[in-house]
């Protein structure tokens, strides 16, 4: 099994990490790393987060989690792990069907 993560959510991490760094570089580091590290782990386990509460179709491959207020949306599959999304906890969930 493999993990890939979206374009589009390796950045929302970028972009998370400059917008930290703009206070700290030492924070900055620290919460990227644990993102990443906290994915790199779901190879342990793909499912020991709960299915996704904001997708419409209930579908349990696709799984969320938090971790330094940040939410990381993932689907699990017999071969990969594809990370979709990483997006901040304050910002409002889009339409997912």
């Amino acid at each position: 099994m493999v993990i890939r993560i979206d374009k589009e959510a390796k950045e929302s991490l970028k972009e998370a990490y400059n917008f930290i760094k703009k206070d700290s570089l030492q924070n900055a580091e620290n919460v990227r790393d644990k993102i990443l590290v906290s994915i790199k782990d779901l190879l342990n386990n793909p499912e020991k987060h709960p299915p996704d509460k904001y997708r419409f179709n209930n579908d349990p491959s696709y799984r969320a989690y938090e971790i330094y207020k940040y939410r990381i949306s993932y689907h699990v599959s017999p071969k990969e792990i594809r990370v979709i999304r990483i997006r901040h906890t304050k910002m409002n969930p889009q339409d997912i069907k």
